[in-house]
């Protein structure tokens, strides 16, 4: 099973960017409620796609990470490969079309 790890900006660099792994950040809060509807969606593609690694960022508690990344709606998904920014998808989307517009749909389970 893929847990989705918690992200700060302290653990950023060592859980994202430097990650050998494709990483899926979701940007997030927790009075969200797309965002609550988005999480068990993440956790499937988690568990269904077992070399993407799930990493959480909450924007209340870390507003310089979504700074950085120019979060201006949540959930804002950015997807990481090799430590570089690759994809981008704001708001809720069901999980057949969030694998395809990540990129998702050619990985093999």
């Amino acid at each position: 099973m893929n847990k989705a790890v918690h992200v700060t900006t302290a653990s950023f660099e060592e859980q994202v960017l430097l990650s050998d792994q494709t990483v899926i950040v979701d940007f997030y809060a927790d009075w969200c409620g797309p965002c609550k509807m988005l999480a068990p969606v993440l956790e499937q593609i988690g568990n269904e796609h077992g070399d993407v690694k799930i990493a959480k960022v909450n924007v209340d508690e870390e507003p310089a990470l979504a700074e950085r990344y120019r979060v201006r709606g949540i959930p804002y998904l950015a997807l990481f490969q090799g430590g570089k920014l690759s994809k981008q998808v704001v708001g809720y989307q069901p999980k057949a079309a969030l694998e395809r517009n990540l990129g998702l749909t050619a990985v093999s389970s």
